[in-house]
């Protein structure tokens, strides 16, 4: 007896320990994470009430009885169609001199954060939306811890704690805390890097294969997998098995997801039909991307999906990209995380798409959020705190409402 107790003590002293240990490594970040995320939903909720707009519109589109509704509107409705009747894909051609050749059909959106939705409503009595909000504010948190262990392990703690800030006020955050699939996306994405970064192979494969049946913008993180999994089996350092094996895990996710749509369908290539034909989503080289610039900058908007407000604070992110990119390369970080940052970029840019998502479509290009904390480090606590602060005020229009209400998420 006397030796159970003992092993009972040493593991409820082992597991305080691990606590401690998470809390004073992480503690920092999530606190000023929240606190900065706060400010910007406070702000975001107090315009949306204040401008009643919402009360007008259908509740599909953001319409409804309180400013809440707008979080659980335009994708997120679509997410909860998907959570409480799953998928029926087809392709159900309109007819001809349609906007769009076919009709809209809920295969478009990937199936690990409806299915999360289903399984905490079910187990909690949330319903669908409020499990779709807890899913994404407790992603968006497991997302920021990731941005500061990434940063911190490339950097040092103050840099990763001011990087873990900005991914609270990026523009396009607005949609952290909504039912929306960008937290969980990122939260997987951040960790699977780190993953790579640390020579966690399995766990960089696994979460990779996850991330897939979430968002395809997970082909980003599969390509910067591959390099990062090539160059290890080239320099033989981790062995061959371990990287082979996130190699072939990682693409495993999006492309069974894709496949099954197109089984379904009838057509193997029918997910790509289903977002060129119903959603006007598809790569075409940057050709939207060039039109929504010379409309913007020119003062058109003869241009498809026209939201003035929302696409002025897309170009400016635009242009500012160049300068973080060279930025990030100044900083000599790992090829696979500028993989991964380009190739996010190039998908972004180079699809027809909504133009005022682009700063939505950006979340993801986190290592972006590295050199700004890097030059942010340099400020006094003072001046920092009020950067921070103002910032995230800021955000709660830039970043909420304009997506939200002056614009489509």
């Amino acid at each position: 007896m006397p030796q159970v107790g003992a092993g009972q003590d040493a593991s409820g002293t082992g597991q305080g320990h691990w606590a401690r240990q998470a809390a004073h490594r992480f503690g920092p970040s999530l606190a000023v994470y929240g606190v900065v995320k706060l400010l910007g939903f406070t702000v975001f909720m107090y315009l949306l009430n204040s401008s009643g707009d919402f009360k007008h519109r259908e509740p599909r589109y953001g319409g409804g009885a309180h400013a809440w509704d707008v979080l659980q509107s335009w994708d997120g409705w679509w997410y909860q169609q998907v959570a409480v009747n799953g998928y029926r894909p087809q392709l159900v051609l309109l007819p001809a001199g349609q906007w769009m050749t076919h009709d809209q059909n809920s295969a478009a959106f990937f199936p690990l954060y409806p299915g999360l939705m289903r399984l905490v409503s079910d187990f909690t009595g949330l319903g669908t939306y409020g499990a779709g909000m807890a899913v994404s504010v407790l992603s968006s948190f497991v997302a920021a811890a990731g941005v500061y262990a990434l940063t911190a392990r490339l950097t040092d703690h103050r840099t990763g704690i001011i990087a873990a800030a900005i991914w609270g006020f990026f523009p396009g955050s607005g949609a952290e805390w909504a039912v929306y699939s960008d937290s969980l996306f990122v939260a997987l994405a951040v960790w699977a890097c780190h993953a790579v970064l640390t020579r966690r192979w399995l766990t960089a494969g696994l979460l990779t294969l996850v991330a897939g049946l979430n968002r395809p913008t997970a082909t980003a993180l599969i390509a910067a997998l591959g390099l990062a999994a090539l160059i290890a089996l080239y320099q033989r350092r981790d062995g061959i098995w371990r990287p082979l094996a996130a190699l072939l895990l990682a693409p495993l996710g999006l492309f069974g997801y894709v496949a099954w749509v197109g089984w379904r369908m009838g057509e193997w290539t029918g997910y790509f039909t289903l977002q060129r034909g119903a959603w006007l989503h598809f790569f075409d080289y940057g050709q939207h991307t060039g039109s929504v610039l010379r409309g913007v900058l020119f003062g058109h908007t003869d241009y498809l999906f026209a939201f003035p407000t929302e696409d002025l604070i897309g170009v400016l992110l635009v242009l500012t990209l160049p300068v973080l990119l060279f930025l990030l390369l100044r900083l000599r970080v790992p090829a696979f995380l500028v993989v991964y940052t380009l190739v996010t970029v190039v998908l972004v840019l180079g699809s027809q798409q909504i133009f005022g998502n682009t700063s939505r479509y950006l979340l993801p290009a986190f290592p972006l959020f590295v050199p700004l904390a890097v030059a942010l480090r340099r400020l006094s606590v003072p001046s920092l705190t009020t950067v921070l602060g103002f910032t995230a005020i800021a955000s709660g229009w830039y970043a909420g409402y304009v997506l939200f209400e002056l614009g489509v998420p």
